[in-house]
């Protein structure tokens, strides 16, 4: 049986007939059934990227600097923060490195 890994994570990949299946709803939505969605540490508003391969389709999760730069500005806003230091050697030893 082969895995995949993703993010430290081990992903059973079993033969197909174990797979989830999915439909289609009528505007076109599928649903990704929650161990592929936990698996791959999935959240909401994250983006997939799709393309067609050989008559398959294949999502993978996308990451995008202004969703982590957002979360960088709401950590800022939120006091999760250090600083200002006066030099690189006091942050570094702020940090414990």
């Amino acid at each position: 049986m082969k895995t995949l890994t993703k993010n430290k994570r081990r992903i059973r990949k079993a033969a197909a007939p174990t797979w989830p299946k999915v439909k289609i709803g009528i505007s076109r939505q599928v649903a990704i059934p929650k161990m592929l969605y936990d698996a791959l540490n999935l959240m909401p508003g994250d983006y997939l990227e799709m393309e067609l391969r050989d008559e398959r389709l294949v999502l993978t999760p996308k990451t995008f600097i202004e969703k982590r730069l957002a979360e960088g500005l709401q950590d800022i806003r939120e006091g999760r923060v250090i600083g200002p230091f006066r030099n690189a050697k006091v942050a570094l030893k702020a940090l414990g490195i």
